[in-house]
């Protein structure tokens, strides 16, 4: 049995501590933002003077208090705060502070502001109208798509619209900011990149980055939404903090962080394809066109892992994927679990469907017919990276067999035949999701290890903790390591004071990158304990360090060998523990010794007294660069990712033919984690991003006014799910896989690969409208969520026409 996530048990008792959980000063100030009501204006006039009149409120800031008032991840096209203009509803333009959080957020009430509105882009397709881009089209291609597509035996093309989605973390954007002496900053923030919240508040206030530390203990749920956007708000409290002297806390409502903050892009995509008789695809052409908003932000490497994902885990000899990133007048979107995977995945999902359906065949032998397979040279992606370490015919295969599938598909075709207000589906989709980051100086990361006298540990790393388990996995792996049980070890705090330069805890792969350094950090450290205990077995303990050294009366124990420099974390192990061993000495269960001198065994506390007592160093710094990264962004071509990880899952819906609601009868899921460092980590992990893909495709709808400003910011108008839209029967298994030699000790990564078997509820509502009389001959067009609104208007389009 797994070890639990190592805070559960304060998160059980509500003694977890929060950004905003932190003892407010006695001098502490609060600051709330006046944002943009308008789409796409001019600020023709703004009055402060009645909101600064108010008891209370110390303080206006607009962005020309600013140093530097610009910011981007990737462009630095995007105001802090608004000034002449603003571009999206929600744009900050003003902050307000105050004694208070309920006097800021009364005051800003009281601005007033009048506008010269301009002409608003906001749609994709207004946007291809008017050529309204950011960044030009990219291209991805082999083959000869035009060609084949000319002589294929069938054709079909279409399009897919998806809509945006929600991260709705429970903890809402939160900084504080503190002021230090001599000008320092000390920025206490839910972010998922610390390092990128340390560089915007530092631009911004116009320091060097030595005065200004950024520290996260952990967020209440990120999912990408912290990834580049908590760092703007870290610089209004410290521009706030810096300018009064005081420490000033910015904490968000839910309704405010919904309204101001990006979402997952809304993309709406164009395809055709090619394929024979037997339901192959021989050709693929796709144009992916997204909604970044009024700013970059991460939208044209988002846009990236789409034209990567297009493909999914089908083999594709043919195919062109073009990519144009769009510009409009919505909050700017930005990094949600999964990045651009999903919409590419969807995609090709959704193709395979109609494919069967053309073809009158289950989708299941299509898809098993176009899975990429290491025979007839079929394990080569459309950007020229091999497969390896593929599972997916053993997915697919054992998780028909698992969940009874051709029984069950019998069983939906003759329940559908009979006369009933329900309609069922079924659909079994896959996923193959690259692992590492695609620019490829991301795929770094550095960790502190230090071991006390008392053979106790504490671990620094870049990761940030947001209730995923990475904490856990990386102490997991440390005391692993050395023989431990795991709480002899803390995770200590993410600062960029102990980890500088670091990447955001994103793309799946914060244990990749942070556990290897960690365990680097650790072999180091091991190398030099193992070492010292093997010449301690020749030495009389009486004249160890620990009788003697307060006396001098013996020499110290000097290494001969105290170095290591390693970048490959299963360098040197045994490939079945995942643990290396130096000189012969093992750990193991707190004790360290040599196999041959069972007689002469120390305990781990005691051989860590005698290394500090000897001048051995027990602290350690380690840094690890993912190997292999060399995918050219002009060509599209190369090795983008490390490994991938790959399931499976089958999905059952029953649809209500007078109220369109959707209910998911039954899930299974298999799922190829390689080795898990934590089991029952990982299974949480798979749950709870399928239903979170399940919420995408099923029930997640952002509606906006006329101005771009969202109305469906709370729960009584957003519908996440809920324990009644949990498929009523889930089933979870990982597939053995003990052969993922590219990663720290086998193992895969979990955090975005399972949101997108969420898709199998998406096609299985596609697959039950096919039962339908009208989708006979014509596979259905429905968007992505299928709320019961969308299923409904797809069961009966002529009863909903007086509305369009």
């Amino acid at each position: 049995m797994s070890l639990p996530l190592d805070h559960a048990h304060t998160h059980v008792c509500g003694e977890s501590e929060f950004v905003d959980d932190r003892p407010v000063m006695r001098n502490e100030l609060f600051c709330d933002v006046f944002f943009s009501t308008r789409a796409h204006a001019l600020i023709k006039r703004i009055d402060f003077t009645e909101a600064l009149a108010m008891p209370g409120v110390v303080a206006i800031f607009t962005g020309r208090d600013f140093h530097d008032n610009m910011w981007g991840t990737i462009f630095r096209d995007q105001p802090l705060l608004a000034t002449d203009k603003v571009s999206y509803a929600g744009e900050g333009i003003a902050i307000i502070v105050a004694e208070t959080l309920e006097t800021a957020q009364r005051a800003k009430h009281k601005i007033v502001i009048e506008y010269t509105d301009l002409a608003a882009v906001l749609s994709i397709s207004e946007a291809r109208k008017q050529n309204s881009f950011i960044a030009d089209a990219r291209t991805i291609e082999r083959g000869n798509v035009d060609e084949v597509m000319k002589n294929a035996t069938h054709t079909l093309e279409g399009m897919i619209t998806i809509q945006g989605h929600d991260h709705f973390y429970l903890e809402s954007q939160v900084s504080i900011a503190y002021p230090l002496e001599d000008g320092q900053i000390e920025i206490h923030s839910s972010s998922q990149h610390p390092t990128e919240t340390q560089h915007v508040v530092a631009h911004a206030l116009g320091l060097p980055v030595k005065d200004v530390v950024c520290q996260v203990k952990r967020m209440g749920g990120g999912f990408g939404g912290k990834e580049s956007q908590a760092a703007p708000f870290a610089a209004m409290a410290a521009l706030a903090a810096m300018k009064l002297k005081r420490p000033v806390r910015i904490c968000l409502t839910k309704d405010d962080d919904m309204i101001m903050t990006g979402k997952r892009n809304p993309f709406e995509n164009e395809y055709k394809v090619a394929f024979d008789q037997d339901g192959r695809i021989e050709a693929l052409d796709i144009k992916l066109f997204s909604d970044a908003g009024a700013y970059a932000d991460l939208s044209t490497s988002i846009m990236e892992r789409a034209m990567l994902h297009s493909d999914n885990s089908y083999f594709i000899p043919h195919m062109r994927v073009v990519g144009q990133v769009c510009k409009t007048n919505h909050h700017s979107h930005t990094a949600f679990r999964g990045f651009g995977g999903p919409k590419g995945v969807a995609t090709v999902e959704k193709i395979i469907e109609e494919i069967g359906h053309y073809l009158k065949k289950d989708p299941v032998e299509i898809r098993r017919l176009n899975l990429y397979s290491d025979t007839d040279g079929r394990n080569v992606t459309h950007y020229g990276q091999l497969v390896k370490n593929n599972c997916l015919e053993r997915l697919v295969t054992e998780l028909e067999k698992k969940c009874d599938y051709k029984k069950r598909r019998a069983d939906i075709v003759k329940y559908n035949q009979e006369e009933h207000q329900h309609v069922r589906g079924m659909s079994l989709t896959t996923v193959k999701f690259g692992i590492s980051f695609t620019t490829r100086f991301l795929n770094q990361g550095n960790a502190l290890v230090i071991i006390h006298n008392d053979g106790t540990l504490q671990i620094a790393t870049g990761a940030t903790e947001m209730g995923q388990g990475v904490n856990t996995k990386i102490s997991e792996m440390v005391t692993t390591e050395l023989g431990l049980p795991r709480n002899a070890a803390r995770v200590m705090p993410t600062r960029t004071d102990k980890n500088a330069n670091t990447s955001p805890t994103a793309a799946s792969s914060g244990t990749d990158i942070n556990g290897a350094a960690a365990l680097l950090a650790t072999r180091k450290i091991k190398k030099r304990l193992s070492e010292l205990a093997l010449k301690l077995l020749d030495i009389p303990k009486e004249k160890w360090a620990s009788k003697t050294a307060g006396l001098g009366t013996q020499p110290e124990v000097e290494l001969d060998d105290p170095y290591l420099n390693e970048n490959d974390p299963n360098a040197g192990t045994i490939w079945e523990t995942g643990r290396a061993t130096y000189f012969g000495i093992e750990f193991k269960d707190g004790w360290v010794f040599h196999p041959n001198h069972l007689d002469k065994k120390i305990e781990f506390k005691y051989l860590v007294l005698e290394a500090y007592l000897n001048r051995v160093s027990l602290s350690d710094y380690a840094f690890y660069k993912i190997p292999g990264i060399e995918f050219n962004k002009l060509t599209g071509r190369g090795d983008a990712f490390l490994y991938f990880t790959q399931g499976a899952a089958c999905s059952e819906v029953n649809l209500n033919r007078h109220t369109g609601e959707v209910k998911v009868l039954r899930t299974d899921i298999l799922m190829d984690l390689g080795r898990p460092v934590n089991e029952d980590l990982d299974l949480g992990q798979i749950s709870g991003a399928f239903i979170q893909g399940l919420g995408w495709v099923t029930t997640e709808n952002l509606f906006y006014n006329d101005q771009g400003l969202l109305l469906s910011h709370a729960p009584s108008t957003y519908k996440i799910p809920n324990v009644q839209d949990v498929p009523r029967e889930f089933n979870i298994e990982l597939l053995e896989n003990d052969e993922n030699y590219s990663n720290v000790r086998g193992t895969k990564a979990v955090g975005e690969p399972p949101l997108l078997l969420g898709i199998s509820a998406w096609t299985a509502v596609n697959n039950a409208l096919t039962y339908l009389p009208r989708y006979m001959a014509e596979y259905p067009q429905i968007r992505i969520p299928a709320t019961n609104e969308n299923v409904l208007r797809a069961m009966m389009p002529e009863k909903f026409k007086a509305w369009e």
